[in-house]
């Protein structure tokens, strides 16, 4: 019974104190009455043998009690009793040389199992490289002092009866073995609780690791585009062509050079956000949160804003290069006009302002009379220049040309001189209409001429301003437009020689009367400056800018002839290229959609589409060149196709985020079902489930959809447990609950995973039960990196029993796992 209580920690009836034979055999009845209350069957033992000293009956009684009590509860991998001590002890003993443990009689002979099992756990008590295989003597005495001395196990064989017995008994040995067993169970566990703080630990620092470069190529995408962003937004316009021209050809080489990589960070960004939610979610660990700013939905809404800006930036730029473009066509015409009008007043105020009249002869009066009624019907010609020359500085101004100040300095002075010019002129006119009675005598040839030569000579310096006149035009209706007016213009030109010939008669007569009637004339007309030299002149120049505007309408129509073969070419390639991106991505969509074939066959099918996808890029290429083209040519539209560049770039990006996301979330449904045990069938019921209740047909459910989808299989819901659940598989909070986290919510509660329960439990082993653990506790149970992750991290004890040194685990384990700050 005393031995019983020391065994089995527990109290037994209290014995009885006589010493006849029947108190004997009342105690032993006790004694077999409580091992049989534990479960064992004690087959021919009965209490009289053991009182009349049945040696045979005895033994087999304290073999049922070392076969219960300390042999029994030992288990290994779902074995128990022998097989589970023998299947230890080969675990043990697996590293060593002439170790070979199959059973518990002659495997021992050699003493080296035992001193394998001593060295195994107490390497500093057993120099296992000094002792040989052929001294077993030596072997079994050693291992039997040292278990004896070091390990409190009590000295229970002899050497000797091993050695010179061809077959040890099997119960002493597994008797002895069990001691060892019992003494390095401690150990044992502390090793298995090592083992999962390492798993964990090792699961948490990749998590970690992952979370840091998240947050680095956030950062370092939030920063370009925030640098981006000014650059597009800037309107400052330049005030040259040049100018502009280097600015678009610096957009252009931000759409090819440096923003396709960007595109590719901020793909590759959200790929490593959704494998680090999975794997969080894998391990049992709280949604990743990335830093205020940083989430996908920011980096999204940046990214919204560079391409907000950059549209807007290239419409700019293409209405600055047509406003610069209208400006440097219009100060040209404003220069041309200009020069004309100042070489026909040049000298105008000093003539008007003559005084020549108050001496002049009755003949000359007159004259001079005719000839300032010429130059009235001359200025009301030009009045319609003035006229042009202020409307084309009022639009120079309207649409802010940079040199608009000299430009409104020059107009400024034609006017004032117009004005002084109408001034004089209507001084001189009252003057000579006083001495009109004392002028009796008019040339009527001079005055015809000077009033016919005057309006064709200003016709014929509108003809040249005309044919000088600088063109732009857009289409091969606009260049077909002029060609007509030129054609209608060179019609004219007949009876135009007819009245040059008119006019020049008229000369002619009044040489013809000067000859016949020897009329004293003293200079030339004096009613008009115009002679027939200049008229001839004028006429030879207007016939040698004709064919000079041939030829520049003809190199005209052949260029926009050439930009209507890059219209089509162009739009031949959109309209392919377009249609094929679009069905593509309805392609893509149906494949997620729908349930053929295993996860393994959806990512093989999928990364063929990226490949063939990727294959096309090419085409994407010579369609950018060929757009180059039409914008080196200044071409701002296209009737033959609906796409433009913009169009098919923005398809073909959101092209490849599409492919790129999908692959990675078949990818991430083979991780869960592959971590969580999940079958093919299990995962079609899944996406049949929520395929029915994905009524939008999006690949995603909105809350109510998902709450339906969840009544339909048998949740009892409240608001508080539906928002519980909303917050597991809609981490982010945008009311939307995808594929990847439906079936991660459907099948979480089925797998076994690490808790913080269990870690905390872990600790507590390597601690010794006790509720710190030590520095040195830590650095000899665990990896050195990760021994110095968890001192870093964990918080100084401070409880009742608290000692130097002491590390708070229990916090630790909980913040491991979310439910606190770590």
């Amino acid at each position: 019974m005393l031995l019983l209580e020391v065994i089995s920690g527990e109290r037994l009836a209290k014995p009885e104190r006589g010493k006849m034979r029947v108190h004997k055999i009342s105690n032993v009845n006790k004694a077999l009455d409580f091992i049989a209350g534990k479960g064992v069957k004690l087959v021919s033992i009965g209490a009289e043998e053991i009182v009349d000293g049945n040696a045979k009956m005895t033994l087999g009684m304290i073999w049922t009690i070392i076969l219960r009590f300390a042999i029994q509860d030992i288990s290994v991998e779902e074995t128990s009793a022998k097989e589970g001590l023998l299947l230890w002890c080969q675990r043990k003993t697996a590293p060593y040389k002439n170790v070979n443990i199959q059973n518990f009689h002659i495997s021992w002979k050699d003493g080296l199992g035992f001193c394998a099992l001593i060295h195994r756990h107490r390497p500093e008590l057993i120099d296992y490289g000094k002792l040989r295989k052929d001294d077993p003597m030596t072997n079994l005495n050693t291992a039997f002092d040292v278990a004896e001395k070091y390990l409190d196990i009590p000295k229970m064989l002899d050497a000797e009866d091993i050695v010179g017995t061809a077959r040890p008994d099997e119960k002493a040995i597994m008797t002895y073995v069990s001691s060892f067993y019992h003494a390095f169970s401690g150990a044992q566990k502390a090793e298995t609780a090592a083992n999962r703080i390492c798993k964990v630990l090792a699961v948490n620092q990749e998590n970690e690791q992952l979370m840091e470069d998240y947050e680095k190529l956030a950062s370092d995408l939030l920063e370009w585009i925030r640098r981006t962003i000014p650059w597009l937004e800037n309107r400052m316009p330049e005030n040259t062509m040049q100018a502009m021209q280097q600015k678009l050809e610096d957009f252009r080489d931000y759409r090819r050079l440096h923003k396709p990589p960007k595109v590719q960070e901020k793909c590759q960004l959200e790929i490593n956000f959704n494998t680090l939610q999975t794997k969080l979610r894998l391990s049992n660990r709280p949604a990743f949160m990335p830093s205020e700013g940083k989430m996908v939905s920011d980096i999204n809404n940046g990214w919204g804003n560079l391409e907000g800006a950059e549209k807007g930036y290239e419409e700019w730029l293409l209405n600055e290069i047509r406003r610069l473009e209208r400006l440097d066509h219009l100060a040209e015409k404003f220069r041309q006009k200009a020069a004309i009008h100042e070489a026909w007043t040049e000298g105008k105020e000093k003539m008007l302002q003559k005084h020549d009249f108050e001496t002049a002869s009755l003949s000359e009066i007159k004259a001079l009379l005719k000839k300032h009624e010429a130059f009235e019907s001359d200025l009301a010609a030009h009045q319609d220049r003035v006229e042009q020359i202020a409307a084309i500085a009022q639009e120079l101004n309207e649409l802010d040309y940079y040199d608009s100040p000299s430009v409104n300095a020059r107009c400024q002075r034609i006017c004032d001189q117009w004005d002084a010019l109408g001034a004089l002129t209507q001084k001189r006119s009252e003057a000579l209409q006083r001495t009109e009675k004392l002028l009796e005598t008019i040339d009527q040839l001079y005055l015809e001429f000077a009033k016919r030569a005057a309006p064709f000579n200003n016709w014929m310096e509108g003809a040249m301003e005309d044919l000088q006149d600088t063109f732009i035009v857009h289409t091969i209706e606009e260049i077909q437009g002029l060609s007509t007016a030129h054609e209608q213009f060179k019609a004219t030109l007949p009876d135009a020689d007819k009245e040059r010939q008119a006019i020049l008669g008229i000369h002619n007569e009044i040489a013809k009367i000067v000859q016949t009637y020897h009329v004293n004339m003293a200079g030339t007309n004096p009613y008009t400056t115009i002679n027939p030299q200049e008229v001839n002149a004028k006429w030879d120049k207007v016939r040698q800018l004709v064919p000079q505007r041939d030829q520049a309408l003809i190199e005209e129509h052949a260029r926009q002839q050439n930009n209507e073969r890059l219209r089509r070419q162009f739009a031949n390639q959109a309209n392919v290229i377009g249609p094929w991106i679009q069905t593509k991505m309805e392609e893509i969509g149906r494949i997620s959609m729908e349930m053929h074939g295993t996860l393994e066959d959806q990512l093989t099918h999928l990364r063929q589409y990226e490949k063939s996808i990727v294959n096309y890029k090419p085409k994407i290429d010579q369609l950018e060149g060929d757009h180059q083209l039409i914008q080196e040519a200044l071409i701002f539209d296209n009737k033959h196709t609906n796409y433009t560049m913009e169009h098919i770039r923005v398809g073909w990006e959101q092209l490849l985020t599409t492919i790129a996301r999908t692959i990675n979330e078949i990818e991430n449904q083979v991780l869960t079902r592959d971590a969580k045990g999940i079958t093919q069938e299990q995962l079609n019921e899944y996406r049949a489930s929520f395929n029915h209740f994905d009524r939008k047909r999006s690949g995603i459910m909105d809350a109510e959809d998902f709450k339906t989808c969840l009544i339909s299989v048998g949740y009892n819901l409240g608001e508080n447990e539906f928002s519980r659940i909303m917050s597991i598989v809609d981490p982010n909070r945008m009311g939307i609950v995808t594929f990847q986290g439906f079936i991660d919510f459907m099948s979480r509660e089925t797998t076994d995973t690490d808790t913080a329960d269990q870690v905390t439990a872990s600790f507590k082993v390597l601690a010794g039960d006790k509720n710190y653990i030590l520095a040195d506790e830590l650095l000899r149970e665990l990896p050195p990196d990760q021994a110095e992750y968890c001192m870093a991290r964990m918080a100084p004890y401070t409880g009742p029993d608290a000692v130097p040194g002491a590390l708070d685990y229990m916090s630790f384990s909980t913040a491991l796992y979310g439910e606190s700050d770590l």
